[in-house]
């Protein structure tokens, strides 16, 4: 079954929201409004959106205090500002913070298509890194922690021999260690433990000096 992307829009111009909404179902598009930013705050978790955008001048909270607020979750929600005059410190700031595009009131349907092509291609990519996290997290989780004290070893690039003589044990018992650690994480070579393990923020266990 095909997805349908459901596009939230957040403006405090009833005209502007009827007409965006119109212009958005026509094209396919599944979309909700929400007529302030504090309306799109206590209801953004539960709407299942794949992008939202955002009105960067509204009554209370503006566009970019909502950027703030989603970057202080775990969301990857794309953001695509409107605004109605060409703010150049804004735009600057609101792309620094992860914004998709930044674009200028009364937007043309083709900008606004293009815009959320881009959106919802960038809300795949990080919808997929964070499920490659999760997967990871979850095999690092399956380690015990002698394994984990392993591992930390073996991102080092330290050999058998030389882990198991800073952990007192036999390098046969290491190997098997890392035999485990390998069928647990779902990785071969030691180049993608290094990677996973820096994204999980498994730190190395660093050879002292001579050793």
């Amino acid at each position: 079954m095909t997805h349908i992307p459901t596009i939230g829009l957040v403006d405090d111009e009833p005209g502007m929201l009827r007409a965006l909404r119109r212009l958005l179902v026509g094209e396919g598009f599944r979309v909700r409004t929400f007529g302030s930013a504090e309306d799109f705050l206590q209801q953004f978790a539960t709407a299942a959106l794949d992008c939202v955008v955002l009105d960067v001048s509204m009554p209370g909270l503006g566009g970019l205090d909502v950027q703030d607020r989603l970057n202080q979750t775990d969301t990857v929600l794309p953001v695509i500002f409107l605004t109605g005059r060409g703010d150049i410190p804004t735009s600057v700031r609101a792309i620094q913070a992860g914004a998709v595009n930044f674009l200028t009131k009364p937007v043309e349907l083709a900008e606004l298509l293009a815009a959320l092509r881009v959106a919802l291609t960038e809300g795949a990519r990080r919808r997929a890194k964070d499920a490659e996290l999760a997967e990871e997290r979850e095999r690092l989780e399956q380690l015990t922690p002698r394994e984990l004290e392993v591992l930390r070893h073996v991102i080092t690039g330290r050999l058998n021999k030389q882990i198991a003589a800073a952990l007192g044990t036999s390098e046969q018992t290491i190997k098997v260690h890392r035999m485990h650690i390998t069928e647990k994480m779902g990785m071969a070579s030691v180049a993608e433990l290094v990677h996973a393990t820096a994204r999980l923020g498994i730190l190395p266990v660093w050879q002292d000096a001579g050793s």
